[in-house]
């Protein structure tokens, strides 16, 4: 990547049917017939213009700025009277104008400018010709909602230009390039320098991340065992989040490796080839560190799935007893309530008010009444005490 393509002098030189009105036929829906003209009416009032997405665009040479243009015409103007500069373009949720101009000036490739558009990508690495197409997927850890927030990132890198496309608010390019200006040693490297150092702000901002989710592991670990009934929540949106951390760094690993297997290809500077290496270590590191955090985490909702139901069984034992206990009482309560009845049976009948009862005339008729009641009422302590009801 390091030679720099020549510049058609003006777009009107382009033959027709060229490779740039190709990819705007594929990018561009086809246009309808044209209608009569309609009469005239009323002319609405003109659409406010979108407002530019464009961040920052800057004009290197020989690893120092030299231009800041303001537009993206500017930018084009001014890379065309720079021979051997390099132009760095950065867009913040570009508009499709935006990127079809980018695409027509800089001969980007149609399937990247869609991927460009749509986001929602997953990490990958590209080459189209003399161009890399990269997307990454970056995070910063959001402290007071205890969360993770991905964002994401499309570079393209050519001979004499860089252009980043980001999707959310990570990560901070502007301190990116700060540092690359800082480093005009590293900068003159050209446009695989700037690739490799926004790697690395990616690769970087991991860490905080990893803090993080280390920290709120410990924390759910606590909860786990102290029996908060929360804590279920937790785990699973944890793990999806690291779900989505996994699908951001673990394509990092295979993409760093297949930069450093062209390295000798496209005649990579050396010292370069070390910076690349040093990223690929750290994202190594943190995809490993990412694959230990969800078996962490299924391991966690295994233990707490295991706690919650230990609790469950318990709380189940301590009500068949509390059951059992009740039940016991009830037997005695409704004992004593028989063994009761039973005399009060035999009064009731005794006290009936009629004339011609057989033991009324009787004179053994009540000490006869007071034995059977006696008689009843110890059989039938004797019945429940056999059934251990009393």
């Amino acid at each position: 990547m390091s030679d720099r393509r020549a510049r058609p002098a003006a777009k009107d030189s382009a033959p027709k049917g060229s490779r740039k009105s190709a990819w705007r036929r594929a990018l561009t829906p086809p246009s309808t017939p044209a209608k009569a003209p309609a009469p005239p009416a009323e002319s609405p009032a003109p659409e406010a213009a979108e407002p530019p997405s464009i961040v920052q665009a800057a004009l290197y040479r020989d690893g120092v700025r030299v231009a800041s243009p303001a537009t993206l015409a500017d930018t084009f103007r001014e890379l065309r009277e720079q021979p051997s500069g390099m132009a760095w373009i950065g867009l913040a949720r570009p508009p499709e104008s935006e990127l079809l101009s980018l695409a027509e000036e800089f001969d980007l490739h149609p399937l990247s400018v869609e991927d460009a558009m749509e986001a929602h990508q997953r990490p990958k690495l590209e080459r189209y010709g003399d161009t890399l197409f990269v997307v990454l997927r970056a995070a910063r850890y959001l402290d007071a909602p205890e969360e993770v927030d991905f964002g994401e990132l499309h570079v393209f890198v050519g001979p004499d230009f860089v252009i980043t496309v980001r999707h959310g608010a990570a990560p901070d390019l502007s301190a990116v390039r700060h540092r690359m200006e800082k480093a005009p040693e590293l900068l003159r490297l050209g446009p695989e320098a700037v690739l490799y150092a926004i790697l690395d702000a990616v690769v970087d901002g991991y860490a905080p991340v990893v803090e993080g989710v280390q920290n709120d592991i410990d924390e759910i670990e606590t909860e786990v065992f102290r029996g908060d009934p929360e804590v279920s929540r937790r785990i699973y949106e944890l793990s999806r989040e690291m779900v989505e951390f996994q699908r951001a760094t673990r394509p990092l690993v295979g993409m760093l490796h297949a930069l450093m297997a062209g390295f000798a290809k496209y005649g990579t500077d050396e010292e370069l080839q070390r910076y690349l290496r040093d990223v690929a270590d750290h994202v190594t590191h943190t995809s490993e560190r990412v694959d230990a955090f969800r078996q962490a985490l299924t391991d966690i909702l295994t233990v707490n799935a295991t706690l919650v139901t230990q609790q469950q069984n318990a709380e189940m034992r301590a009500l068949a007893e509390a059951g059992f206990e009740q039940n016991e009482e009830i037997k005695k309560i409704s004992s004593w309530a028989a063994i009761l009845f039973a005399p009060t049976l035999v009064g009731t009948i005794y006290g009936m008010n009629f004339e011609h009862m057989p033991e009324l005339g009787w004179s053994f008729g009540y000490p006869f009444a007071i034995g059977l009641m006696g008689v009843v009422c110890v059989s039938l302590y004797v019945i429940f005490k056999r059934r251990d009801w009393l």
